[in-house]
């Protein structure tokens, strides 16, 4: 039976929930690609069933940032995943912020060992800087998940060297937490 991964690419393609810019670039026109990408490769592999929060880049989930998240949540715990994947760009101040992080919902479970080895094997494909993994209870897609889920924030779009990678290599991206999910799941 093939393992389900709900793979939700962060924010809308306009307001509400509109992502961060920088760099000339939209979050969510980036994550939106890293997602597919990421969706293809499980697909065929054989051993994974995939859905995508945005289907198409044009989809629009929600009125509100608050009815975006429930659409998305309630979505993946209909559907019965047994993963929950968030995809998003960081952004700082500081321009030399660099790296990919990851939050769940309490350290020590199931979720911290897949974000540690997605992000581990994100470092391999992209060489960016593994910032580690962090709870963050409160963020609305982990606490309204039936399943493991994960934050991942792939790199700064506020970086121009990161920005610029995931802009133009989101198949590394993709890559990358795909292989996480394969040393995770033992399932190529």
């Amino acid at each position: 039976m093939a393992i389900k991964i709900y793979i939700d690419q962060g924010h809308n393609p306009v307001n509400p929930n509109a992502g961060a810019e920088g760099n000339g670039l939209r979050e969510q026109n980036i994550v939106y690609r890293i997602g597919q990408e990421l969706a293809t490769l499980l697909r065929r592999s054989g051993n994974y069933e995939v859905r995508l929060s945005r289907p198409t880049a044009e989809t629009q989930l929600g009125n509100s940032n608050a009815s975006s998240l429930r659409v998305r949540t309630t979505d993946a715990n209909e559907w019965g995943a047994d993963y929950f994947l968030s995809l998003h760009t960081n952004a700082s101040e500081l321009a030399a912020a660099t790296g990919s992080e990851a939050f769940v919902f309490s350290l020590g479970d199931v979720s911290a060992a897949l974000a540690e080895d997605i992000l581990r094997e994100l470092q391999a494909a992209t060489g960016l800087n593994n910032r580690g993994v962090f709870a963050r209870p409160s963020l609305y897609v982990l606490k309204r998940t039936a399943m493991p889920a994960i934050l991942l924030e792939l790199g700064f779009i506020s970086n121009a060297r990161d920005a610029r990678l995931m802009n133009e290599n989101p198949q590394l991206f993709a890559q990358g937490i795909y292989e996480g999910i394969v040393d995770f799941t033992g399932l190529a």
